[in-house]
């Protein structure tokens, strides 16, 4: 097996489709993501484009969808909900379609698409990443970072190193030979530094600066929980993942 890191969807390859890609967005697509599905959302579909969203979304009843829109962290007006996973209670999402677009997570989903299998992973799921890894082995595994707006984020590597980290002890396995660039070395020691202070980590963070102008410090205290839903998002088909 060789792990692959990389901080933005635009960094990746574009010849070449792993046989695994995991998809990382702690604030806070991914999450989003996690915590509807575990909330009892039916799935969850992801779109760049917003007029997209709506349009493939007008097929399903009202009662039947959430259309979730999210820009620079602010909820996008007219749609139900922005991008908030505290929003994803039983009551607001069970039965029910989670349409979401985001600046950054979902552009990162759409482009490792194509793999053979496609997760979405966060602090909060990381056991369950790391538990499907073990028990596939997938010869190639993309850990891709939403990043923001093509640059590079603080909470998305150290994600990815807290998945990176947690194979290394499991898999018994030197790290050389696990890792196949020099980001799973950097995204390692940048876990490895910070992982008994992410909330703190989340505040130098830029995107975490900028959710706490918006108000957003319960949200940085839930995305950073490490391990807190047993949820695996699994893409069945191109743009949507379920719960496995």
């Amino acid at each position: 097996m060789k792990l692959f890191i990389y901080h933005t969807p635009e960094l990746t390859p574009s010849s070449e489709v792993p046989d695994c890609a995991i998809a990382i967005d702690v604030l806070r697509a991914t999450t989003t993501m996690v915590t509807a599905l575990a909330a009892g959302a039916e799935a969850v579909q992801v779109f760049s484009d917003l007029d997209k969203l709506i349009h493939v979304s007008e097929a399903w009843p009202t009662e039947k969808r959430i259309r979730a829109g999210e820009r620079g962290g602010a909820k996008v007006t007219g749609f139900d909900m922005g991008n908030s996973p505290l929003d994803c209670t039983p009551e607001q999402v069970q039965g029910r379609r989670l349409f979401i677009s985001t600046t950054n997570g979902t552009r990162a989903l759409e482009r490792v698409q194509n793999a053979a299998a496609v997760l979405a992973g966060a602090f909060v799921n990381r056991r369950a990443v790391v538990n499907y890894i073990l028990s596939e082995q997938p010869e190639t595994v993309w850990l891709v970072g939403s990043g923001w707006e093509g640059s590079f984020s603080l909470e998305d590597t150290a994600c990815a190193g807290a998945i990176a980290q947690s194979l290394v002890a499991q898999l018994n396995l030197p790290v050389d030979e696990l890792a196949g660039n020099d980001e799973v070395i950097g995204a390692l020691s940048l876990f490895d530094q910070w992982q008994d202070r992410l909330l703190e980590l989340m505040h130098h963070a830029s995107h975490g600066k900028r959710l706490l102008r918006l108000d957003g410090d319960e949200d940085l205290k839930y995305c950073v929980q490490m391990d807190l839903l047993d949820v695996l998002p699994i893409q069945r088909e191109p743009g949507v993942l379920m719960k496995k």
